[in-house]
């Protein structure tokens, strides 16, 4: 019985997590670890009376699986077990895999009122997430900002003690003032001085309860003063960066950046005044017709109804991008908000987790924002949606210049959200000829669905179901068919399960890519930038990496233990790239590891957060991407 036997038994698709557990004896003790990781994380799908053995999967059924679903019941909704119940009927259900029965159990992912999801009475040392290899135990902090998000009160509306108006920087309130006042010229609160102003849009705020009266986060964030900001009882973690990466040189690491630097007040407010305006400047402004209005006299010429706007949806959407990386934000978080701009995309990453599962957040329509506070400054603006369509607008701007379509991944450890939006086309008519050349007459007998997916696997080096469903409305075990079906006509190649499962294209297809660029000399550096070839110290010459025994001794624990924590995972990872690249496939082998699953969740989060330096910067999905340790990186 292989794995899309079960998966095809238990009639889901791969847009789930899976965990397969034996149940001979009873409830395996691991399964409410696996529960609460799931829950915290992004849902799942626990199959008991599965054996898994290195990715191979025995049906080995229930003795009695009356027992087992009554046993589960009761412990789930025992709150010295578990914290919370999240299932209703039917999320559990006993299903027969050829004869043998199985309890399928689909767990949720959890609310933000919901989380932490924890093991018996205490969140500290029960609570647990989904990562790469399985589950891990979370930190105290992340259970912290866990219970932080629970809270009705928002984030950034907190009373800061010792903090005063001197704390803010006068020039930002009065730019502030001006471009309200510009919106809205007639508005009360215009009238007001600068303290009654804050109060107004909560950057100023009283206590009810205890009389404390003070600055408050979002007030300080919006308008401070970089050293107050920073101040450790003020937001010590607080850090915006912007940094553009246009040069094809790949020794210059930016071509402008605008970081807290000391030459500007860096507060959100002047963040914003200063990005928005370089991420938009090559955006084309189209001129548009103007309608007469009725009865207005025709007193120009004909030719002066043809006006400049100011903006498209475009511009909209971008702005949409840039406001929701600091509302969204948990400034408590690590690494700050990082906006990068390159030829082909733009990329927001912020701290923090979503507080919306992903399907929700492609429907739009419903809004979580973690700081209101914020939000409601942007608003008066006129930046920041406050009803959940902003990521509505993105998408109908990147629909517009059939751009390729937003995608959002949650990273965790540390908890980050990644925005990308590619400014390349959806069916870019290079990689059509390429296919078109490839398959011949066999491209014509392929819908817009399957050559959507080729395309996708050949622009992006993987596909998945989850970045399909955000192309189009089909129902997720219709895509899995779809890609399954790619696969049988030999077309895609298959990696991993469940949630991990990622399709690339066929080697006989990937071969035509980049046949005439150089690749990165794996065992001794980029080539590119070096004309020798030194031996590099912990390093045996003549052997290739992923044979090298230095190396492998380096990844033993890893290849030792199936599941290893991140915070172990990481440093083997840099000391095995250490002054040399590897390609993740190199990596996956020495780690004994699935090459996709731990490209897509551990390497490139790694380069996200500049531990890794790519041997391709400027092609993130290059078919030969190589990874080094960044010897600028360090633990802060």
């Amino acid at each position: 019985m292989n794995a899309s036997d079960i998966l095809s038994a238990v009639s889901a698709g791969e847009d789930k997590d899976w965990e397969f557990k034996s149940a001979r004896g009873g409830l395996p003790g691991s399964l409410w670890e696996t529960y609460s990781a799931m829950a915290n994380t992004d849902g799942g799908v626990i199959v008991l009376g599965v054996k898994e053995t290195d990715g191979d999967f025995v049906v080995q059924g229930l003795d009695d699986p009356a027992r087992i679903e009554k046993d589960f019941w009761a412990t789930i909704n025992n709150r010295g077990k578990v914290s919370v119940n999240l299932l209703a009927n039917g999320d559990v259900r006993v299903v027969s895999v050829d004869g043998d029965p199985v309890l399928v159990v689909q767990v949720p992912r959890a609310s933000r009122r919901q989380r932490p999801v924890f093991v018996g009475q205490n969140p500290l040392d029960g609570t647990y997430r989904r990562y790469s290899d399985g589950d891990y135990l979370c930190s105290r902090d992340e259970v912290g900002r866990m219970l932080a998000d629970q809270a009705e009160q928002p984030a950034d509306c907190e009373i800061l003690s010792g903090f005063g108006i001197e704390d803010l920087d006068k020039r930002s309130l009065e730019q502030y003032r001006n471009r309200f006042a510009s919106r809205s010229p007639a508005h009360p609160w215009l009238t007001f001085d600068d303290k009654g102003l804050l109060e107004k849009l909560g950057g100023w705020r009283t206590d009810r309860s205890s009389g404390q009266e003070g600055l408050t986060v979002a007030g300080l964030l919006m308008f401070g003063k970089d050293e107050a900001i920073r101040d450790p009882a003020g937001v010590p973690q607080y850090h915006v960066d912007y940094r553009e990466r246009l040069s094809t040189d790949s020794q210059v690491r930016w071509t402008d950046r605008i970081w807290p630097d000391g030459t500007w007040v860096a507060n959100l407010f002047q963040f914003f005044g200063r990005v928005y305006p370089r991420l938009v400047m090559d955006l084309k402004i189209p001129f548009q017709f103007t309608p007469q209005r009725p009865g207005e006299a025709t007193t120009t010429p004909s030719t002066d109804l043809l006006q400049r706007h100011d903006e498209t949806i475009v511009h909209e959407g971008v702005r949409e991008a840039l406001v929701n990386s600091m509302i969204h934000a948990d400034f408590r978080g690590q690494g700050g908000i990082i906006v990068e701009r390159f030829r082909d995309r733009l990329e927001f990453s912020n701290p923090g987790t979503l507080l919306l599962g992903m399907e929700q957040i492609l429907k739009g329509g419903v809004s979580e924002c973690r700081n209101k506070t914020l939000q409601g400054m942007f608003a008066m603006l006129g930046y920041g949606e406050k009803a959940g369509s902003g990521i509505d607008k993105i998408r109908q701007g990147w629909a517009s210049q059939k751009w390729r379509w937003p995608l959002i991944l949650e990273q965790h450890r540390p908890d980050r959200v990644l925005l990308i939006l590619p400014m390349v086309s959806l069916l870019p008519e290079e990689s059509l000829t390429r296919l078109r050349t490839l398959l011949g007459d066999g491209m014509a007998g392929l819908d817009g669905r399957e050559v959507q997916a080729l395309v996708t696997a050949d622009v992006e080096e993987i596909v998945t179901n989850q970045r399909l469903q955000q192309f189009c409305a089909d129902h997720t075990s219709d895509i899995t068919m779809l890609l399954q079906n790619l696969v049988a006509k030999g077309l895609l190649e298959k990696d991993g399960y469940g949630r991990w499962a990622s399709y690339r294209l066929a080697e006989r297809l990937a071969k035509s890519r980049h046949t005439d660029e150089e690749a990165p000399d794996t065992t001794q550096g980029d080539s590119r930038h070096s004309g020798t070839s030194p031996v590099i110290e912990g390093q045996t010459p003549g052997v290739a990496p992923e044979e090298d025994p230095i190396l492998l001794a380096i990844a033993e624990p890893a290849r030792m233990q199936k599941r290893l924590d991140p915070d172990e995972m990481r440093p083997l990872i840099r000391a095995l790239c250490q002054g040399r690249f590897l390609t993740f496939r190199q990596l996956a082998t020495l780690l004994n590891r699935e090459p996709n699953g731990l490209q897509r969740w551990t390497l490139r989060p790694m380069a996200q957060e500049k531990q890794l330096v790519l041997a391709y910067p400027d092609t993130p999905n290059h078919p030969k991407q190589a990874y080094q340790s960044n010897p600028d990186w360090s633990e802060e």
